[in-house]
């Protein structure tokens, strides 16, 4: 079951990031993705909502999105 929520997860987050235009919206779409993997692999969904926000607000500022 974990690995279907980290399939989904993962499916969602790389369908999303194409649509995003600015960081609010990518740090958005990085903690649910962060909170939703966090949870399917046993860790703090909080922690991985931070860490998600923080990848997805400054995944342009290292060329990662553009």
């Amino acid at each position: 079951m974990q690995v279907i929520k980290l399939a989904t997860a993962i499916v969602f987050t790389a369908t999303l990031s194409g649509c995003l235009q600015n960081d609010s919206q990518r740090a958005l779409a990085g903690a649910a993705g962060g909170a939703v993997i966090a949870d399917a692999l046993g860790g703090n969904a909080v922690t991985g909502a931070v860490a998600g926000a923080a990848a997805g607000a400054l995944c342009d500022d290292v060329r990662l999105c553009r």
